[in-house]
């Protein structure tokens, strides 16, 4: 989304519901999901990893981004997403004539943006990709187009108006105008153009904004027809509606489940509040869907702070549980490898200050390497909330798959803390994922845990 993200608005109110509602019944330990595995998706232990490609070098071009792709494939990241590489529109900017704009303000639909490049290198970049093993993905705007895009005196009809005949912006977003799917042509037209990147480019699916706002049976009929050319693409929607996983999207944005982690830090809301969001989720989307956990991302970055603005010392202990939640497919955001601790400029060029020694890049190989390993991080993996004997701080929790097992041991706390964990289910020698040393574990033992510290164990 390009500006004020609407779950920001709703959000909030609807996890204080569930987590008040449920928090009566204390639902640790006794939580087990278990997915289908005879849908499992070639995208099943992959990852996301999104590319701001005009803060991403100092050129802001698809060409300087390609240098990187030796180093990102070395991290273990697979799924490129690519904020929108179409033209911005020009008039309307929200900023001054000389910024660039919103990503999100699209001024034509089947050309690729100027200022990263040109459509052939864009082309030869996903031939590249291809040819390294990673799958890419880019930004798809189908609520909204710039007030510019030539639709708007071609096809004025394509557009939401008021009463008055005059065209709308969807919130208090001035610098786009409301599309009309009530339309046909329209609909057509928006299917037409993207059919036109996966034909022409050759990309591997969408990630596709604010798509709970756009209606639920144009995506039906809409991925139908992409899957049709593509039955392999991946679709991700902005958007936490189970709905959307009804007409055809692989995976949704866990906002809720994120939401409420940062209310735990915020020290809004217990651990047990936060399980209760969590088991509210799993039991509202159906078994086979993904869902993308994030620490940050570009409007969380931007717009509501850092993951270490957000999380302080525990930027790590949310990160692996992004990396291992249940149903996850977690994303790694441009900067995060680097331990980037400055909000990004959204409407115009703000170069991330890389750290040339890519700091976390190490911490995010291990859980990459881990979850491509392991089928017991596969999103569709079984999940089972494990009691400790401090539940307040505490929170672990095990996958298993195909006779493997991890478990997750999460300090989130800002203190030391000594617990037990009396489910002998947990018994047996496995390795400890950071030390790469096996380790005796048994439901006699006290464990200890550093302020924010955490643990995995592979089975």
């Amino acid at each position: 989304m390009h500006f004020i993200k609407l779950s920001k608005v709703v959000l909030p109110m609807l996890v204080l519901f569930i987590s008040c509602r449920e928090q009566k019944k204390d639902t640790t330990a006794e939580t087990v999901t278990t997915a289908d595995s005879s849908k499992t998706q070639w995208f099943a232990q992959s990852n996301i990893y999104e590319v701001n490609l005009r803060q991403y070098t100092k050129e802001g071009t698809i060409n300087a981004f390609a240098k990187s792709l030796p180093r990102l494939k070395e991290m273990g990241v697979e799924i490129l997403w690519f904020m929108p590489i179409t033209p911005i529109g020009l008039e309307g900017r929200k900023e001054t004539e000389k910024d660039m704009g919103s990503y999100y303000a699209v001024r034509n639909y089947t050309a690729f943006n100027e200022d990263y490049g040109r459509m052939e290198d864009w082309k030869a970049f996903v031939q590249q990709a291809h040819g390294m093993g990673f799958k890419v993905i880019t930004d798809w705007v189908a609520n909204h187009s710039s007030p510019d895009n030539h639709w708007v005196t071609s096809h004025p009809d394509f557009y939401a108006k008021d009463s008055a005949g005059k065209m709308i912006a969807p919130f208090d977003w001035t610098d786009v105008r409301k599309l009309n799917y009530d339309n046909r042509e329209l609909r057509d037209s928006m299917i037409a153009a993207m059919k036109f990147w996966l034909q022409e480019t050759n990309i591997d699916g969408f990630r596709c904004d604010v798509a709970g706002e756009v209606p639920d049976d144009f995506w039906k009929d809409c991925l139908s027809q992409l899957k049709a050319l593509n039955p392999a693409i991946f679709m991700l929607a902005e958007g936490d509606k189970p709905e959307l996983h009804a007409v055809g999207f692989n995976a949704s944005y866990a906002w809720s489940d994120m939401s409420a982690v940062e209310k735990f830090y915020k020290k809004e809301y217990t651990l047990a509040q936060v399980d209760s969001v969590l088991n509210h989720n799993f039991s509202i989307f159906p078994a086979d869907a993904a869902r993308m956990y994030f620490s940050t991302n570009h409007d969380e970055n931007s717009w509501n702070g850092t993951e270490f603005e957000k999380f302080g010392d525990a930027y790590k202990t949310v990160a692996v549980f992004t990396q291992t939640m249940n149903r996850s497919i977690p994303l790694i955001y441009s900067g995060q490898e680097a331990a980037n601790k400055k909000r990004l400029k959204f409407f115009t060029r703000d170069p991330i200050a890389w750290d040339t020694t890519y700091t976390m890049a190490p911490f995010y190989k291990t859980l990459l390497e881990l979850r491509k390993s392991t089928p017991a991080l596969a999103y569709n993996a079984s999940y089972k909330r494990t009691a400790s004997s401090n539940d307040a701080a505490i929170f672990a929790y095990q996958r298993e798959k195909d006779g493997r097992k991890i478990l997750v041991l999460l300090n989130m706390s800002k203190a030391p803390q000594q617990f037990t964990i009396s489910d002998k289910t947990i018994d047996g020698e496995p390795v400890n994922v950071f030390t790469g040393m096996k380790e005796k574990v048994s439901s006699a033992q006290f464990f200890n845990l550093p302020a924010a510290g955490f643990v995995l164990y592979n089975y």
